[in-house]
């Protein structure tokens, strides 16, 4: 089996690169050149990258702007417009499925609710970032509608570079503590996504199994066949629940974007 593999280089990318490359054939991309990889800005429509399409079966669709606190600018090029022009490389090219990274950040609105949060909610963003992933993942029922070609957008937990072993104190509080992904739980998902029969869309929950977080995960269980391996009980430092606090106190006035992302103001 073929696999595109876009943002190759970065966190995930490169995490997905070294756990797959002895059970599949790679193609790797990046915005940046690295090694094994193409470097392509997928932002602007190529042939040089877009004909490492052709005969592919799945492509993994993990490039793009990362930061929650990324400018609208940022997240139009890097999420929307990539995103757009790889769904256009992928048609062209008839890939068989689209498996894109998109992220809990969707529904980042629901944090202070106290209620289950599946996939069949509303969406709830609360940045540029956000709503960029939400853009792509309606993009991608859109595509997955008019070609026929599978389209599986993972809302991705908290996964950090590295070990990626979570603990009090590193700034993440207790909504980032509870949306922990593994890497095995994040190799293991997107493997699921890979080998799933029968999944013309779905977006899914990806996190690890955290004992009393919101995230549901019986529509990963059912579409994918996953049930993740790893849990991390949440451990909070006293700047974890200082962090948590003035969250919970945090208002959005519609329209203030900064380059920074939104604008909070403390009530």
């Amino acid at each position: 089996m073929i696999l595109v593999v876009t943002g190759a280089g970065g966190n995930l990318g490169g995490k997905l690169v070294s756990a797959l490359g002895g059970e599949f054939t790679l193609r790797c991309l990046d915005l940046r050149r690295a090694a094994g990889c193409i470097d392509a800005d997928l932002g602007i429509y190529e042939d040089r990258w877009t004909q490492q399409f052709e005969d592919a079966d799945i492509v993994l669709h993990f490039a793009g702007e990362p930061r929650p606190t990324a400018s609208w600018a940022k997240v139009q090029h890097g999420n929307i417009a990539a995103t757009c022009n790889v769904l256009r490389a992928a048609r062209r090219c008839k890939v068989r499925r689209v498996i894109f990274a998109s992220s809990n950040q969707v529904m980042a609105g629901y944090r202070f609710r106290n209620t289950p949060i599946t996939t069949e909610m509303p969406p709830a963003p609360l940045n540029p970032y956000a709503i960029s992933k939400l853009f792509c993942e309606e993009a991608g029922r859109a595509f997955a509608s008019q070609t026929g070609i599978s389209f599986i957008g993972l809302r991705i937990g908290n996964i950090q570079p590295g070990e990626n072993v979570p603990r009090a104190g590193m700034g993440l509080g207790l909504w980032g503590q509870q949306m922990w992904l593994s890497n095995r739980d994040f190799i293991g998902g997107v493997r699921a996504a890979i080998l799933a029969a029968g999944v013309p869309f779905a977006i899914c929950n990806l996190v690890s199994n955290n004992p009393g977080m919101p995230w549901d995960l019986r529509h990963t269980r059912e579409v994918l066949g996953f049930v993740p391996q790893d849990g991390f009980a949440p451990d909070l430092s006293p700047e974890d629940r200082a962090e948590e606090e003035l969250a919970s106190r945090a208002r959005l006035v519609p329209g203030e974007w900064l380059d920074q992302g939104f604008r909070p103001l403390r009530g």
